[in-house]
């Protein structure tokens, strides 16, 4: 039986995976997330599984190959924390779970936006207090005003879907539009400048980081939503405090942090040297923060648990790796078609 070093391990985790690895894997689950610390650990594992606020550099992807490691399983869609040139140079094939449940996180961003624009945080609060007061309650219809949506892929998509439900005009930004989602496609400076609310759906690359500073900030809709459940990193957290405080950004839903990795997923109200931005940030009034909880429903839950280990099971098999992903799939250089071994091979890296 193969040995699964399972790390970052919350409750809700142990609870999925149990129930469906059926004595495939003898997982040891660890607490804390894999950093180069953590590197013993894994000592006589066969596979290492992570999720997103692991820092997978290369100190840790040579770390794990040293301990005869050969395949790390992201539970995870976003891959901006792995070092891929690195696990690419000591052979360390890398496996995600693309896809877990783009309706959790989708309805999470609506969530919030119709927190933030009903003042429902607010008055949840007053009412705990019995203050029924209405005053500084008022709100906003969604029906009739413009979504702005940056990234199209099936979270984005969904998302949009939700905002053509409550009656909303929406508009596209996308690096690479996809003409069949029928969506309106403009630059990115109209949708700022027309959306009353900005929801980011992207991955967090080189070319997205900080896409929404202070640059960007001062092109919006004066007043404008923005709702992040995708990327901490997307945002300069600074500039869009200057905002909020300026009245640029009518108000902020964030379910990710540029700086989350010491703080979110576990509870840190005993600490007192806290983050000065994220404690601003949670203080104001039309700021809501949820701590990367988007993806935590019961059917994402199966799916990753689900995903994972068949990306295990494949691996161990020799069989061709769906989900596998490598430095030549994200980044320069990118091989011709023909010389991609994952064409012919089902393979990124030949082997295992």
């Amino acid at each position: 039986m193969k040995t699964l070093a399972f790390f970052d391990t919350k409750p809700y985790d142990r609870e999925s995976f149990d129930l469906r690895n059926a004595g495939r894997y003898d997982i040891r689950y660890f607490e804390t997330r894999l950093t180069a610390a953590a590197l013993p650990l894994a000592d006589g594992a066969d596979a290492a599984c992570a999720f997103v606020n692991a820092e997978i550099d290369r100190t840790v992807v040579e770390g794990l190959v040293a301990r005869g490691i050969k395949v790390l399983a992201m539970r995870c869609a976003g891959y901006n924390n792995v070092d891929f040139k690195a696990a690419w140079d000591a052979g360390l094939t890398v496996v995600r779970v693309p896809a877990y449940s783009p309706y959790a996180v989708a309805e999470h961003a609506a969530a919030l936006l119709l927190a933030l624009v009903r003042h429902i945080h607010r008055a949840a609060a007053r009412t705990r207090d019995y203050n029924f007061s209405l005053a500084g309650l008022t709100g906003f219809d969604l029906h009739g005003k413009t979504a702005g949506i940056v990234g199209t892929g099936k979270i984005g998509r969904i998302f949009a879907g939700i905002c053509q439900g409550f009656g909303m005009r929406v508009l596209a930004y996308d690096a690479f539009p996809n003409p069949a989602t029928g969506l309106e496609y403009v630059s990115l400076d109209r949708l700022l400048a027309e959306s009353d609310v900005v929801s980011l759906h992207c991955p967090l690359l080189p070319d997205t980081h900080h896409m929404i500073d202070a640059a960007a900030l001062a092109k919006a809709k004066h007043g404008f939503v923005l709702i992040n459940t995708s990327r901490g990193g997307l945002v300069d957290s600074e500039a869009l405090l200057t905002a909020l405080r300026q009245g640029t950004v009518g108000a902020a839903g964030l379910d990710v942090y540029e700086e989350e990795s010491e703080w979110f997923y576990e509870d840190r109200s005993d600490v007192t040297r806290q983050n000065k931005t994220l404690s601003l940030l949670v203080s104001l009034p039309n700021v809501i923060v949820t701590s990367h909880q988007a993806f935590l429903t019961r059917e994402a839950l199966a799916n990753i648990a689900d995903t994972t280990l068949a990306n295990l099971d494949a691996y161990f098999s020799g069989s061709p790796l769906e989900n596998e992903i490598c430095y030549r799939c994200t980044g320069s250089p990118t091989p011709s078609p023909a010389a991609c071994t994952r064409r012919t091979s089902g393979r990124c890296r030949l082997g295992k």
